[in-house]
């Protein structure tokens, strides 16, 4: 059972309860937690005893020589190290690859791109492994560069399976269905309309927070950066406050299995390496480690704290002012993958700017999803779906909401509240699967909505008019 804040032994004052578990808040800090009081060592990393027969193991989340501002590690104190189970050694499973899809079946497509939701029954008898389906990658976590874009939908709790990523960090957005994720340095419940990330390397496993709801589905979107880490944008200009605020984000306390019977009952540790997948016997539970200090540490976030900034006077600026977290890319100014959503915002408020946001072509590649409503800019978006608008294809507002927009009374500022929609924006391009390519809920017919759009131009010279010339410009 969690623990009450009061019991929760810290050295660290910023703690917070919510659904019943303890975390600690701020971004990028340097964390420490204990399950077991005195359980962590003082004065040092490594003593040669350490207290309560703990074992001390290093998670470095970057090389050991990475600048002190970007260097992330952690120290934990676990009941046994976890080397112990490797002469059991990692075999591919029957599912050889993350995301049920070979890479080098994935193909590039220009065109733009719109799938319906993931049919929820895809997800029975599924668990958050088995139930990914990616959608679409780029580059190779063999040399620690690109993204990987999928969506799961489960209705298994890993209860003796366990997961590690040695390709990447997970940022997970969840869309139908809460998650209770735990973690070698503790537990998150993530609701939908809050994301979390799990960094690259920490062992975790994945159920759903109310496996009793007739809802029994949860499904979702996880976005997959090979290189570096997650962190906030830079807020120049703004100054010193908006977008997401350090003191929102949530990480876990210490909690391990003290009950050793259920300690010592054997499981499985899934690896996603190079893509593929491996796994191995494991005689104990990797949830053994009772105290830990450092800044790799698992994280979540609600959407709902972001501070929205926007025109005041006039335009609507670009979706960057949106970026939640971003990773960054080899070129200054270019994300490998920013995270970004269009939350509920006081649009532009004089009365000739356009609200929606207008037709572009991007050297990024955008993905976009729904959590919940409707998007201002898609009538026919639908919570649970995605779109793909690759490098330099042209998109927009399609010819209904357009209209509609060029119609509308802009005379008073207006807060649109009718939704939550979100986009992984990418220097990269994306390569896509056959899953993408080929699954029932892709939808053919997404490019006619812009068919509509039709010449308005009002000064074409007269010879051209069609009611002269018999010129119809539909046909």
């Amino acid at each position: 059972m969690p623990r009450s804040l009061d019991d929760m032994p810290s050295h660290n004052d910023t703690l917070v309860k919510e659904d019943g578990l303890v975390y600690q808040t701020s971004f990028g800090n340097s964390f420490e937690s204990e399950a077991l009081k005195d359980a962590l060592p003082r004065g040092r990393n490594n003593p040669r005893k350490v207290p309560f027969g703990l074992y001390t193991e290093q998670l470095s989340g970057t090389a050991f020589t990475a600048p002190r501002s970007v260097n992330r590690r952690t120290w934990l104190y676990r009941i046994q190290p976890s080397v112990v189970g490797s002469h059991a050694l990692l075999q591919k499973c029957e599912q050889e690859f993350f995301g049920n899809h070979d890479p080098s079946s994935f193909q590039l497509d220009p065109n733009p791109m719109r799938w319906n939701p993931m049919p929820l029954e895809e997800g029975d008898g599924k668990n958050f492994v088995t139930g990914m389906k990616t959608l679409m990658a780029s580059g190779s976590p063999l040399g620690k560069d690109g993204i990987t874009i999928s969506m799961y939908a489960f209705s298994q709790d890993m209860i003796d399976d366990h997961f590690y990523n040695s390709d990447g960090d997970f940022l997970i957005v969840p869309e139908h269905g809460s998650l209770f994720i735990i973690t070698e340095l503790g537990r998150l419940i993530v609701h939908p309309r809050e994301i979390c990330v799990i960094p690259r390397g920490i062992v975790f496993s994945v159920q759903r927070h109310d496996p009793s709801s007739p809802e029994n589905v949860a499904r979702g979107y996880v976005l997959e950066v090979y290189k570096g880490h997650f962190q906030l944008p830079e807020l120049g200009p703004i100054g010193s406050n908006g977008l997401a605020n350090v003191r929102d984000f949530y990480h876990p306390t210490a909690w391990y299995i003290s009950d050793k019977h259920n300690y010592k009952k054997p499981g499985t540790i899934m690896n996603k390496f190079g893509g593929q997948l491996f796994f191995r016997l494991a005689p104990h539970s990797p949830y053994n480690v009772v105290a830990w200090h450092g800044n790799y540490v698992p994280f979540k976030y609600d959407l709902q704290k972001f501070c929205a900034v926007n025109s005041v006077t006039y335009d609507h600026l670009d979706p960057s002012i949106y970026t939640v977290l971003t990773a960054v890319g080899s070129e200054v100014g270019t994300a490998l993958a920013d995270f970004v959503i269009f939350p509920p915002r006081v649009m532009a408020t004089d009365d000739d700017t356009f609200r929606p946001p207008w037709f572009h072509r991007n050297t990024m590649s955008e993905f976009m999803g729904l959590l919940w409503g409707q998007y201002d800019a898609k009538a026919e978006f639908q919570p649970g779906g995605a779109t793909l608008h690759s490098t330099m294809t042209p998109h927009g507002p399609d010819a209904i909401s357009y209209d509609k927009a060029v119609q509308a009374d802009c005379s008073k500022p207006t807060k649109f509240e009718g939704g939550l929609a979100f986009m992984f924006e990418t220097s990269c391009m994306m390569k896509l699967s056959p899953y993408a390519l080929n699954c029932e809920h892709r939808d053919l017919e997404y490019p006619k909505c812009w068919a509509d759009l039709h010449d308005t131009f009002t000064e074409w010279p007269e010879s051209y008019h069609k009611k002269e010339s018999g010129y119809d410009d539909d046909e």
